[in-house]
């Protein structure tokens, strides 16, 4: 066979990536420059939207099969009456094909997302680094929390006016949580399609929280409120903190059964910090667990970000629902705090009721930054750590309520 430079080089060329880019991905990867500019030089939630940006230059680089399927697999899928298929589906090509080809890294790495592995497992993480001891002692935050959870709801109604379905609008809602791994447990359980905007814009507000939240705070409050200082918080037992993940686990898993993954891993997190017998295990999940989950979950969500997908006009609803709900949320959690403040007489300072959002522990110290704009001898980091933690148990719960209704 002669060779033919002029062939060769025209081959080469046409399979080079610059080629095949089309505007989709360009715009896509432009995105992802912007949110690697706000995680590195901004410095917001880098440890987040880093991998999450980097995942989505991967994805929108083409030819590079990172997030291809396995070749034989999509075939045995779309062959009807396979006797591959009745006998072991997916794991039988992956062992036994003959002609089969591998997929793409992230491919495989996005199962983890797609079976729901992921996010239980960043909760068990965040459990082991949770203090649930502002929360206990003053049980009224749990309301806070609550009350911040609404714009789930709002977002919720929202999506169903303008033609979402209702499985979409429950994965759409949750992003009014500001929890990224709760709005991608919901979303691949109930919409796995549009796991990348909801994802992307879960994990952007919650990055933007020191940017969205204050202006709703002093807009709902007056300088006197904002100037509240309160009283310190009672000490907490060790049996208090013990007994708190189990009977917590029990009541809600026995309520909600739907919510048990999130809730469970979140307390048995908190268990393994609070025993003081699994120092071990506690260090591992909130130190190397939760950092390798961390990378492989937002690498991954971030290449479902495929322009051809992404740019669509459903994806601007998505994001604009996202920051009603996120809004709302702020603001519910605001106005209760008002209302707790009227009832208690001047005793507690609304601006707490805006960390019952989950993103923890930024909405805490947003609280407090406020807080001692107002009055620098204000310090409301710890009251706010209650709203706070109880956020991450309200979102988990409204996320059991979504599941239960619509799973």
């Amino acid at each position: 066979m002669d060779f033919n430079l002029g062939d060769a080089l025209g081959n080469f060329w046409a399979n080079m990536g610059f080629a095949n880019l089309q505007w989709q991905q360009i715009v896509m990867i432009v995105i992802a420059c912007i949110l690697l500019y706000l995680a590195i030089v901004k410095k917001f939630e880098p440890l987040l939207l880093v991998p999450i940006a980097f995942g989505m230059i991967l994805a929108n680089l083409p030819g590079t099969g990172i997030t291809d399927a396995p070749y034989e697999l999509l075939n045995l899928v779309e062959a009807s009456g396979s006797d591959a298929a009745a006998s072991g589906g997916a794991n039988y090509v992956v062992t036994h094909a003959e002609n089969y080809a591998n997929g793409g890294l992230l491919y495989y790495l996005y199962q983890g997302t797609k079976l729901g592995i992921y996010p239980p497992l960043i909760f068990l993480g965040v459990g082991a680094m949770t203090d649930f001891g502002p929360l206990i002692a003053n049980p009224k935050s749990l309301i806070l929390g609550a009350a911040a959870q609404i714009g789930i709801f709002v977002a919720f109604v929202g999506a169903l006016l303008i033609g979402f379905s209702p499985t979409e609008a429950s994965s759409i809602g949750i992003i009014g949580g500001a929890d990224g791994p709760t709005a991608i447990y919901v979303t691949s359980k109930l919409a796995p399609y549009l796991l990348g905007p909801i994802a992307v814009a879960a994990y952007s507000y919650m990055a933007l929280v020191p940017v969205i939240q204050p202006p709703i705070m002093k807009a709902l409050t007056t300088q006197k409120e904002r100037m509240i200082v309160m009283k310190q918080l009672r000490p907490v037992s060790k049996t208090e903190k013990v007994i708190f993940p189990i009977v917590v686990t029990l009541f809600i898993s026995l309520l909600l059964p739907s919510a048990a993954p999130l809730v469970g891993m979140l307390m048995l997190g908190n268990l393994f910090r609070e025993s003081l017998v699994t120092e071990r295990l506690s260090k591992t999940a909130q130190n190397e667990l939760i950092n390798i989950v961390t990378i492989f979950l937002g690498v991954t969500v971030g290449a479902t970000a495929v322009g051809q997908e992404f740019l669509k006009l459903q994806t601007l609803f998505i994001i604009v629902l996202g920051l009603i709900a996120f809004s709302f949320g702020t603001a519910g959690g605001v106005l209760l705090g008002k209302l707790m403040n009227k009832i208690s007489g001047g005793k507690i300072n609304p601006l707490i009721g805006s960390a019952g959002v989950s993103a923890v522990p930024m909405a805490a110290r947003v609280s407090q930054k406020v807080g001692q704009e107002a009055n620098p001898k204000n310090f409301l980091l710890m009251h706010a750590m209650g709203p706070n933690v109880a956020g991450v148990i309200g979102s988990a719960v409204a996320a059991g309520v979504l599941l239960s209704l619509f799973g």
